[in-house]
């Protein structure tokens, strides 16, 4: 902008410099001779001043072409005036709209970088879960295992110690024949020496015949009955081992019931997991979708403001056709000033053809 409050002495000192350079002293040399300052109705008024002082030598076409001159000057200053406004009000909405859109931008991608941080936040908890997910799966595989093999080696001593019980009971039966056989004998003695009491006088050699064969059958018996308490004393033995086994099996059933327990506490908190991971998973597509949202928004602003500018670049492009009717207009007041000496008068429909005509 000009500066304003220029004095008289400074336009008669600058219309002097015009006409020894041999220069028409119009208000825009003028203005350009004092480095663009001063208003250009106050150097219309110095110089009619000037004039006034100097006789009024000019004549009327002097004062017809001031006039005009004076009337194009206002009209360019006021053009200029509003175009500045307007860029100005433009100017200043297009800086507050794009501070807005730089703090909606800078506040999205803050919250952007917060969402991303949420994401990878909930994508290492997902991996963890996972790898804890998958630890719980091998543990759990590997307990199954272990509770197969176990329940084999039951299922083994379970058939072991049918084994041993049919045995024993196989031993036991044995053993009951022997005690009735034994029974049968001693009653069969008892029936004999009572016979061999009664026939004691005629048959004393049969009897003691039978007597040999009887002790000889008697320790037979009692041969086979000793190899039967043996055998039972074994199997005994062999039933306490079973039994000490089964004690620690159950010890172990017991553990791995224990171990179950834990299994299916394990399995509720995978079931758990899987359900906080499908949580996160859906937490992860809400925020995908708001990402999408706020990316459409700013894609939005980001048009609206290319729109802005595309407006300011029209405006521009109507200030410079302005500018270039006002050049217009001083090219053609100068050389009528030069022309001034020919004192020909200028016809007001052929200044407004020319100044119409330059805006094309």
């Amino acid at each position: 902008m000009a500066r304003a409050g220029i004095y008289k002495s400074e336009v008669v000192r600058a219309r002097n410099n015009l006409l020894a350079m041999g220069r028409h002293p119009s208000i825009d040399s003028i203005r350009i001779e004092l480095g663009n300052t001063g208003s250009k109705g106050t150097i219309h008024r110095f110089l009619k001043e000037i004039e006034e002082e100097e006789g009024g030598a000019a004549g009327t076409q002097v004062a017809v072409s001031e006039a005009i001159q004076d009337l194009s000057s206002r009209l360019a200053e006021r053009l200029h005036e509003e175009a500045d406004q307007r860029i100005s009000a433009l100017t200043d909405k297009q800086k507050a709209e794009v501070a807005e859109l730089n703090s909606v931008m800078t506040a999205l991608k803050n919250e952007v970088q917060g969402f991303r941080g949420q994401v990878e936040r909930l994508s290492l908890a997902l991996a963890a879960e996972k790898a804890a997910n998958e630890d719980a799966q091998n543990l759990l595989q590997e307990e199954k295992l272990t509770v197969a093999r176990i329940s084999q080696r039951i299922h083994d001593l379970d058939e072991q110690r049918g084994k041993e019980e049919a045995h024993r009971q196989s031993l036991e039966e044995k053993h009951r024949h022997a005690r009735e056989a034994l029974e049968h004998f001693r009653q069969s003695s008892k029936d004999q020496r009572e016979q061999d009491q009664r026939q004691h006088e005629q048959q004393i050699q049969f009897l003691q015949g039978e007597l040999r064969s009887a002790k000889d059958l008697l320790s037979a018996k009692q041969q086979e009955t000793l190899l039967a308490h043996q055998d039972n004393a074994r199997v005994a033995n062999e039933l306490a081992h079973a039994k000490s086994e089964l004690h620690q099996l159950q010890t172990e059933v017991r553990a791995l019931r224990h171990s179950k327990e834990q299994l299916i506490a394990l399995e509720q908190k995978c079931e758990q997991l899987k359900q906080q991971v499908s949580e996160a998973e859906e937490g992860i597509a809400s925020v995908n979708i708001e990402r999408d949202n706020l990316a459409a928004i700013s894609e939005e602003r980001l048009a609206l403001a290319q729109s802005r500018e595309l407006e300011l670049a029209t405006l521009k492009a109507v200030q410079a056709t302005q500018d270039q009717m006002l050049e217009n207009i001083r090219k053609y007041f100068s050389e009528q000033g030069k022309a001034g000496g020919a004192k020909k008068e200028v016809p007001s429909a052929k200044i407004q053809e020319s100044l119409f005509n330059s805006g094309d």
